[in-house]
């Protein structure tokens, strides 16, 4: 075993060898008086006390706080690091090779410098990272006693490089010459021991410190002549990558040898054509940095001419629509197509076509005569039945634009909705009267009211709206502590419904059940995506929406064939047990990142499923993509009609395939802004300089995405405090805001861990004011909930003497411990279980919480129970219990001991309930032997 220096010793030796066997004086090797053992025995003996304290501090000093370095991978990571490679290959232009000779000497760098600084301005590009870490090896070989021996001297340095401050590559040239003299004034530690003395804990999915290796080496086997023979090596390729990859460049002096780019990769985290890439961006980064080495980094890029017009081409999306029709137009002109078929359902009542435009009609009227206009806006605060349809279309059809109240939202919030909005007018029922919102205007309920809304005409009614007035306006959460109203016109909308009716489809032959609130835009196409194809909408209750029992029921009863969910939804129902309804033929899920493990879970039950992305600020959706079964990483495809998609860097410019930027979308869905707020609505649309349109704009999403090479978008997470839950868009800083106004708070920091796969929950931290008493999860639960909705409140609250902190001073989000170390079931005197029944039913909720242990008075929410969670411990306890526990009577009696009682007292299951109890808790007790003889003896008892 030896390394490269000595493989060229090897081939100079074997090369005179040979020359000395051909000719009368033999093979004359010069004579090697240290052997590698010695070296081995010097450097054990050297690298002890002062002279190993003095290397370990450099090193420690230069390794603080060093970061991972996220070079995007094609393919997820395997648990195991694995080492199957392939290579790619480029010649270096001579005229490039001839630039970076000449920018070293008027730098006063060597040329591996040069390349060294590019190649890290190019990692800097692909992660978006001003901290960049390689390795890069070193001869090991600075004494003149070990230059001739062959062996493994070679040593791995951790160069370091700080891009930080956007400098010129001039001033990166000197940084990088600084770090690397020092790195080889302290060559002698071995990689081996600054591991096992700097690296505290170790990821077995990768190298310690590095993943990406830098080389140079100077063309060691140039070929040489000898006793008449021509002597020269080739080199083969090698199916082993001991790293993520590796790049090696060789400069050569002889003509017959070409400048090379080598890179080495590990096949089982990147595509082949992704390292072509690589190749190419570095080799463009190389001739634009040598052809003017004054300019700062930023202002380099690695877009080729070929990948612009490649992007270009993706964004061709152009798709007739009616841009001139409003919402509720498109509507009319299906019920005038399809007068008798039922248009809207909601189990209890139903309306055809014909009768839907006719109630709208007259409610359109009744509303104008209320002095209803054009972008006005009237709030709709109904529970979810025929009449919310109603209401939608009717506010439409008079002119203005509907502002979406749920009641199940706190009254503050919706009070501040309808102030914000300047609403003067609420649609609602009789029932909610009494718990509506503090409102200056008039109220007008669709129930007790309607006798003298039938009094107007319910002939065809007009107003002065038009495709760019408002439609309605969403509130979501608002990183100041209030929520934003974005702007929605009909134009926009009209545009996604005619792209939807082609991908993912709907026909006049489906039944779409709508499960989504109206607060949530993406209702907008459970209402009107089947109103304006023919189609029927079955509208169901939120309990029913909550339940996967009672939606399974849904589904099978009215014979849908599409419905919309969020991946939480879609959960909530294959945990029940739910193989597929014979009628549905077509999922659609978003709101949040789908997973491939759901996404397959969902195709097992035959159907198509399509992943849908979109922020509601670009009216709904803006991407669709078909999902197929197998492990290929999912994606958010491609942009809708009319829509474009546009990845960039920091500095506003687009990035190449497979590097992550901030996606920005453009095109006819973008919302108009955001209500009385002129600056947010500056900064998150911008001047659009892609389009050549006068006036067009970009939405800045905040999404970190990355095209793949098929044109394919993938969604990577956020660049801000912004989170995704159960479908619901959480500005964490609302939260946080809401918090510290508590008077036992000193500061509060929320964020969203996904500690178990697939359950991703809202967290609080919190310090609290000196002296002042901890309240308990219970008291911050009621305490957010006067402001927040239920989606917005943590599921656990845990207290800390103090924030970690970053090097700048700033809270470490990253950093904050996992909340399984802290136990709220503590918090509170322990009612420990009683009967049998209520130890099973305990043992089942702490394993499903992930807590230690439930008392029998715990409450499920105050231990940081939510809805998908209540629905997988009800599936556990029926199918226990072989009974038919439904959600909501847990919810109800959200303790262990409650429960209890609720079971014990069911007319026909009650006492068979107890005796499967006393017989598990029985059978947990025993060995398996004496299992097995149980189960025999009963056998032979028949």
């Amino acid at each position: 075993i030896f390394d490269q220096w000595s493989a060229g010793l090897f081939w100079n030796d074997l090369v005179l060898l040979y020359e000395g066997l051909l000719t009368a004086d033999g093979a004359n090797l010069p004579a090697v008086p240290v052997q590698y053992p010695d070296f081995a025995v010097w450097q054990r003996e050297w690298l002890q006390g002062e002279a190993l304290a003095q290397m370990l501090g450099y090193w420690r000093e230069q390794l603080r706080d060093v970061a991972t370095l996220t070079f995007p991978t094609d393919r997820p990571r395997p648990p195991m690091q694995t080492f199957n490679g392939d290579m790619v290959l480029r010649e270096i232009p001579a005229d490039l090779v001839g630039r970076i000779r000449a920018t070293g000497r008027a730098e006063n760098v060597t040329h591996f410098m040069v390349m060294l600084a590019a190649f890290n301005l190019l990692l800097q590009k692909y992660t978006d990272q001003q901290d960049v870490v390689v390795g890069v090896p070193v001869a090991n070989r600075h004494r003149l006693a070990v230059e001739n021996i062959i062996g493994t001297f070679v040593n791995s340095l951790v160069m370091r490089s700080d891009l930080s401050g956007d400098p010129t590559f001039n001033e990166l040239l000197a940084r990088t010459r600084t770090v690397t003299l020092d790195a080889y004034a302290h060559q002698e530690l071995p990689f081996e021991k600054l591991v096992e003395e700097l690296q505290t804990t170790r990821d077995f999915s990768r190298t310690p410190f590095f993943q990406i290796m830098f080389n140079m080496v100077n063309a060691p086997f140039e070929p040489i002549s000898a006793a008449g023979t021509d002597f020269s090596v080739r080199e083969f390729s090698r199916q082993v990558s001991q790293f993520d990859f590796s790049v090696t460049t060789s400069i050569s002096t002889h003509r017959s040898l070409k400048s090379l780019v080598t890179i080495e990769y590990n096949t089982d985290l990147f595509a082949g054509d992704t390292m072509e890439r690589l190749a190419d961006h570095y080799l463009e980064l190389l001739s634009q940095v040598t052809a003017d080495a004054a300019k700062p980094i930023s202002a380099y890029t690695i877009l080729t001419n070929q990948e612009q017009q490649q992007l270009a081409r993706w964004n061709e999306t152009a798709l007739a629509y009616p841009d001139a029709s409003c919402l509720h137009t498109l509507f009319s002109g299906q019920a005038a197509q399809t007068p008798d078929r039922i248009a809207v359902t909601d189990g209890r009542q139903q309306l055809t076509y014909a009768e839907l435009e006719t109630r709208t009609n007259q409610l359109a009227r009744f509303l104008q005569g209320k002095g209803v206009r054009p972008d006005m806006f009237v709030g709709l605060y109904t529970e979810r039945h025929v009449d919310m349809v109603v209401g939608l279309l009717g506010i439409l059809k008079a002119g203005a634009a509907y502002l979406p109240l749920d009641p199940a939202f706190p009254a503050d919030r919706l009070a501040y909705m309808l102030e914000d909005s300047a609403a003067t007018l609420m649609l609602t029922e009789s029932k909610l009267v009494e718990f509506a919102p503090e409102f200056a205007g008039e109220m007008i309920c669709l129930d007790r009211d309607w006798s003298q809304i039938a009094t107007a005409s319910h002939a065809p009614v007009t107003s002065a709206a038009t495709a760019t007035n408002l439609a309605y306006i969403i509130y979501t959460s608002g990183s100041t502590g209030k929520p934003k109203g974005v702007l929605l016109q009909h134009q926009g909308v009209v545009n996604f419904l005619t792209s939807m009716r082609q991908q993912p489809g709907l026909t006049v032959d489906d039944t779409l059940l709508a499960v989504t609130t109206l607060s949530f835009d993406i209702s907008v196409l459970e209402v009107f995506l089947p109103l304006t194809t023919g189609a029927k909408l079955v509208v169901v209750s939120k309990e029913i929406s909550a339940d996967g029992w009672l939606l399974a029921e849904a589904l099978a009863e009215h014979q849908a064939t599409v419905m919309q969910a969020t991946p939480v939804t879609w959960s909530m129902l294959i945990d029940t047990g739910w193989q597929g309804t014979a009628s549905l033929r077509k999922v659609l899920c978003g709101g949040e990142a789908l997973s491939r493990e759901l996404a397959n879970q969902i195709l097992a039950r035959n159907v198509e499923l399509w992943n849908m992305y979109g922020p509601t600020e670009t009216t709904i959706w803006s991407a669709v993509e078909q999902i197929a079964p197998g492990d290929a990483p999912i994606t958010i495809g491609h942009p809708i009609g009319n829509t474009t998609f546009h990845i960039l860097d920091r500095q506003g410019r687009p990035v190449p395939v497979g590097i992550p930027g901030e996606l920005l979308i453009g095109g006819d869905g973008l919302a108009r802004g955001y209500l009385h707020r002129p600056e947010l609505t500056a900064e998150r649309f911008i001047p659009d300089p892609f389009s050549g349109q006068p006036g067009a704009r970009l939405y800045r999403t905040g999404d970190l995405a990355r095209f793949r090479a098929d044109g394919r978008v993938e969604f990577m997470g956020r660049l801000d405090f912004q989170v995704k839950v159960r479908g619901y868009r959480i500005e964490l800083g609302e939260i946080e805001h809401v918090m510290d106004r508590h008077p036992a708070i000193r500061e509060a920091v929320v964020i969203a861990r996904e500690d178990n796969p697939g359950d991703k929950r809202l967290v609080a931290y919190y310090q609290l004011q000196n002296g002042a008493e901890n309240p308990g999860n219970g008291a911050w639960r009621d305490f957010l909930g006067e402001h927040l909705p239920d989606y917005m409140i943590p599921s656990q609250f845990m207290p800390l003497a103090e924030f970690p902190l970053t090097p700048n001073r700033k809270v470490d989000r990253k950093a904050l411990p996992a909340p399984a170390g802290y136990r709220p079931e503590r918090e509170r005197p322990y009612s420990a279980p009683g009967s049998d029944l209520e130890h099973i039913l305990a043992e089942t909720l702490a394993e499903i919480l992930t807590v230690e242990r439930v008392g029998v008075t715990d409450n499920f929410f105050e231990l940081g129970g939510h809805s998908l969670q209540a629905t997988r411990y009800v599936a556990r306890v029926n199918k226990t219990f072989r009974t038919d526990l439904p959600l909501r009577a847990f919810l109800q009696r959200p303790t262990v001991q409650d429960l209890a009682n609720y079971l014990l007292a069911l007319p026909d299951d009650g006492r068979r309930v107890e005796r499967s109890a006393q017989l598990l808790r029985r059978i947990a007790s025993m060995s398996d032997e004496e299992v097995k003889a149980m189960l025999a003896q009963r056998k032979a008892a028949g």
